[in-house]
């Protein structure tokens, strides 16, 4: 893992949002593409071509899931072993607080709040379910009041344990995953394209603000229509990247965008809608390559 590398990319997620804001992006943008994009229904064989290319194997697949998991992690950890992320643990200086586990989960966002209490649901007693208190005081700041050396040690404890790794399986689906994937399918994207909403939404969270996932989406659909809207699907993916890339710019720690630009791009360029291996890549100069 590189350090430097590995702030950039996790500095790059925006605050998460709650439970009611996620599920207000998921099932209601879906519904609303014509105030959200161009405002262009799908004609009927815009709409059955759209159904015969999400029919295609998806990123749901076990297989193509596990693709998805190792391009992230290639960006978030400089790594192909997203596995073995279930115990980092450290405070990256981005304001919030403790940034941890095989997504990122923090504690000054709430998620890492979730993902404790999904834990303790799944296993009451663990040793993680003592500082349910003290995340739901520092949620919103970036403070390890009551965390600490203490609250480190005991996350890299739990990450040996089965059942937290499943805790963090389950909410990195539950916030994250499912929902890009939902959508991308509701737009008539396959594999590719539901990757690219689902490494946006690991960037930059959920949500409809302008820098978020939503936001992104929506300045994307007024440039190009979504083959669901009867649009083709490479002239949509680059302007979605585009319009990602503008939102990255603007902080200095997003400047560096290969994981748009070697990476997304270039299975974009190659055609490659299924994500079908032998795939190669290169995030931060670094290259990677999943044969099968």
């Amino acid at each position: 893992m590189h350090p430097s590398k590995h702030r950039t990319a996790r500095t790059a997620r925006t605050a998460r949002t709650a439970r009611a804001a996620l599920a207000l992006l998921v099932g209601a943008l879906p519904l609303t593409l014509a105030a959200a994009g161009t405002g262009h229904a799908a004609t009927p064989a815009a709409a059955g071509a759209s159904t015969v290319a999400v029919a295609a194997v998806g990123l749901d697949d076990p297989a193509k899931k596990e693709i998805a998991m190792e391009l992230v992690s290639s960006a978030e950890n400089s790594s192909l072993d997203w596995k073995a992320q279930y115990k980092y643990i450290e405070d990256i200086g981005d304001g919030r607080g403790y940034t941890a586990g095989i997504i990122g989960f923090c504690s000054g966002t709430g998620d890492m709040l979730e993902l404790v209490q999904h834990y303790t649901d799944l296993k009451s007693g663990n040793v993680l379910a003592k500082y349910l208190p003290a995340l739901k005081k520092v949620n919103g700041s970036d403070s390890h009041s009551g965390l600490g050396s203490a609250f480190v040690n005991d996350w890299r404890t739990a990450a040996k344990d089965t059942v937290f790794q499943q805790a963090q399986n389950d909410e990195r689906d539950r916030v994250y995953f499912n929902p890009s994937v939902k959508q991308a399918k509701a737009d008539g994207l396959r594999a590719l394209g539901q990757f690219v909403y689902y490494d946006a939404i690991v960037m930059h969270g959920p949500g409809t603000s302008s820098d978020s996932f939503g936001g992104i989406r929506a300045a994307a659909m007024k440039k190009a229509k979504t083959p669901a809207q009867g649009g083709d699907e490479a002239t949509y993916l680059n302007a979605f990247l585009d319009a990602r890339k503008v939102i990255m710019k603007q902080e200095e720690a997003h400047a560096d965008t290969s994981r748009v630009d070697t990476e997304q791009r270039v299975f974009l360029n190659a055609k490659n809608f299924d994500l079908n291996p032998p795939l190669k890549w290169k995030v931060y100069g670094d290259p990677y390559q999943i044969n099968a």
